[in-house]
């Protein structure tokens, strides 16, 4: 992975409050450094989650596929094959494929609500004295044996994924 990401803690002026991030059953969050300071929030959202390679929307039809089959709600083959850009955003709009739980100037929480699992993804802006950066984060809430079976399938994937997405957003001078 690139060196510009780093596994860190979620940032402390998260919208998900440390209550949350102890009864989850998986979290996880990385910085990458922000050098694109004009970017708002939802740029920053889709700068990293926008541009996923074919290999990727691939794992996730293949996902969706095996989900719906376990009656879950699962994104539209546009929502991931190409996901709508809109110039505004509210809470409850889809962004990509997931509704938006939190949004303001430096934070989105996106994420799905399910019968074997809730998950949130969030991205957060920071601006401090080493400079700007941004933290993507995640907390996954099991609900039953076929959340607990999904998440221990999907998280090296999921741990490599983000890495790999915010590590070519940075490459590709997106963020």
């Amino acid at each position: 992975m690139g060196v510009d990401i780093v596994t860190c803690e979620i940032p402390a002026g998260s919208v998900l409050n440390p209550d949350m991030i102890q009864s989850a059953d998986f979290h996880d969050s990385y910085r990458a450094p922000l050098s694109c300071n004009e970017l708002g929030i939802v740029d920053i959202f889709i700068a990293v989650f926008g541009h996923k390679p074919l290999w990727i929307k691939l794992l996730f039809l293949a996902r969706n596929a095996a989900a719906s089959c376990a009656g879950l709600e699962t994104p539209t083959l546009a929502e991931i094959m190409r996901p709508e850009i809109k110039t505004h955003y509210n809470i409850g709009d889809k962004i990509g494929p997931w509704p938006i739980f939190a949004l303001d100037r430096d934070k989105i929480v996106a994420g799905r609500n399910n019968r074997h699992m809730d998950f949130r993804l969030s991205v957060h802006r920071e601006v401090d004295d080493g400079g700007a950066s941004v933290t993507v984060s995640t907390i996954c809430t099991v609900h039953n044996i076929y959340g607990t079976l999904y998440l221990h399938l999907i998280k090296p994937f999921h741990r490599y994924g983000v890495q790999l997405l915010m590590s070519k957003a940075v490459a590709a001078n997106r963020l």
